[in-house]
Formats: C-alpha cells, sequence, structure tokens
C-alpha cells in the first residue's frame, strides 16, 4: 500500500466522527462536508508522520474549517418560529441527510445555537459533546484554555435559559426594540420606562466599562435614565442572534446591546464593547 493509499485509509476511519462534529458546529449536512473534505485536502498536504494523534490533529482542523466558515456566512435573517432552520429546508440533500440532521441536532436545538457567537457554539459543542479538552479548544479559538472555558459555559447557560426566556415572536421583538429606540432618541422618559421591566438588569462588559459605562444598572428608571435621549446613532440588529441595536464607527460595531424581550417588554439588556466579542457575534442590521 502506498503512503497516500495509507493515508486515505486512516482518514476514512475518522471520518464519521469528524463529520458528526461538523455537523454539529454549522448545522449543514452540505457545509458539514465541505469542511471535512477541507480537512483532508490539509491533511494530504501535510507530513503525517509528525502527528501523533491524528484522530485529535484532524478534529482541531474541522473545528478551524468550521468556525471559519460560521464567520464568513452570510448575515442569517431572524426565523419565524414555524420555519425551518438552515440544514432542515427540502434542498435535494436527500431525505437521510435530513433525518441526520433530525437525530443528531434537533430543530429546536439548532436555532439555539443560531443565536450563539461562532466562538461560542464551537467551545460548547466541541467540549459538551465531543469531550474535547479546552486546551484543544483554545488552540482553535488562540484563545487560552481558561477562556475558552468561559465560552462554553456562557454558551451553556444560553442553551439551557433558552427555554426559560419566553421571548416574543420576532416581529414583536423588533416592534419593542423599535418603540425602545424612538423613545430613547426622543427623551420619552415615561415611554422608555412602560417598555422595560420593572425588574430590568443592564448588564455591561470590561470593555464597556472602561469606556465608562456602569458595570450594572438595575430597575426600569434607572435604565430609562441611562438610554433617555440618547442612541441617536444606534440602529436595530440582530446581535448573536438576538434582538438589539448597534452602533457603528467607520461601518463597523464599536458597541452592541442585545435585548431580552418578554411579554412586549424588555427584561434585560447587554452591553458588548469587547473586540474580540464583537468580531466573534454575527451582527446583521436590520431595515
Amino acid at each position: 500500500m502506498t503512503a497516500p493509499d495509507w493515508l486515505a485509509v486512516r482518514f476514512e476511519e475518522h471520518r464519521d466522527r469528524l463529520r458528526s462534529v461538523a455537523v454539529r458546529i454549522l448545522g449543514s449536512p452540505a457545509d458539514a462536508e465541505d469542511a471535512v473534505q477541507e480537512a483532508w485536502l490539509r491533511l494530504s498536504r501535510t507530513d503525517a508522520d509528525g502527528v501523533d494523534n491524528l484522530g485529535g490533529w484532524l478534529t482541531t482542523v474541522v473545528g478551524r474549517i468550521a468556525l471559519d466558515m460560521l464567520r464568513s456566512r452570510a448575515v442569517r435573517r431572524e426565523l419565524p418560529e414555524d420555519a425551518a432552520p438552515e440544514g432542515f429546508v427540502e434542498d435535494g440533500a436527500g431525505p437521510e441527510h435530513e433525518a441526520e440532521i433530525a437525530d443528531s441536532v434537533g430543530a429546536a436545538l439548532l436555532v439555539v445555537l443560531d443565536t450563539l457567537s461562532p466562538a461560542e457554539r464551537l467551545a460548547f459543542v466541541l467540549h459538551d459533546t465531543f469531550a474535547v479538552p479546552f486546551e484543544e479548544i483554545g488552540a482553535v479559538l488562540d484563545r487560552s484554555p481558561q477562556a475558552a472555558k468561559q465560552l462554553a459555559h456562557r454558551a451553556r447557560q444560553k442553551v439551557q435559559g433558552h427555554d426559560r426566556t419566553g421571548e416574543a415572536d420576532p416581529a414583536r421583538r423588533r416592534a419593542v426594540v423599535d418603540a425602545f429606540l424612538a423613545a430613547s432618541r426622543s427623551g420619552d422618559f415615561a415611554g422608555l420606562v412602560a417598555l422595560l421591566h420593572p425588574g430590568i438588569r443592564l448588564r455591561a462588559d470590561a470593555t464597556a466599562v472602561r469606556m465608562g459605562s456602569p458595570e450594572e444598572v438595575l430597575g426600569a428608571e434607572s435604565v430609562a435614565a441611562v438610554f433617555s435621549g440618547r442612541a441617536l446613532a444606534a440602529r436595530p440588529a440582530l446581535v448573536g442572534g438576538a434582538i438589539g441595536i448597534v452602533w457603528l464607527v467607520e461601518g463597523r460595531p464599536k458597541v452592541a446591546w442585545a435585548f431580552t424581550v418578554r411579554d412586549g417588554r424588555v427584561q434585560s439588556i447587554e452591553m458588548i464593547a469587547d473586540r474580540a466579542r464583537l468580531e466573534d457575534l454575527q451582527i446583521g442590521l436590520l431595515d
């Protein structure tokens, strides 16, 4: 057996697992196949004799490819609750692919995963589904193991808490945010208070705090005071799959605010200014 043939046999031993990894990260059979094929091309151009753990090496490579694919995807439009997420629509892939996705990921979980940033999604899937160590996940993300652990933890909280958010349908969420922006810009303090849950919590990341934002603001009137007469340059957007607003500087996100909306009022707001997180988040402006 020639060296290329031997390498192909070794790769085929890992193909099913690699495809499972890619499917869970990307949520699309076609994209998963592309990622696995790209991994094979990279392996074929590599001196495999220097790879001690081929399975781990390939998992890392597929993870990096999938992360790049997530980041380069066009901004998703927000799906109505009864629509099929990407990977479930009839695209000629065949019923066996649809069945595999439904069994391995599940439509509901796939929708939740779409609300995560690419880095959160990869860290969560690799660690919680495939038990990949955080040292290896950190290498994929070019971050420390501790940072990878924090990403997975944050993703896990979002996944576990998704069913408890009680968010309204997309159209109602958008209407609430539009009303919030209008009241903010006009300085309609009473209108803002009416749009906010009495126990609302506004949280800012460390970068936003360094920019002068309070780390935490509690209560409708206190949060309304933060935004009243402001947000003049903010625009409605999808922030990591959640409805929110974004402030652009020279066409790039400078600060984003992700909203949680329930029963027609804003329950919580997360202010994100960290550049790495902003780059990981899929932020799409809304008309």
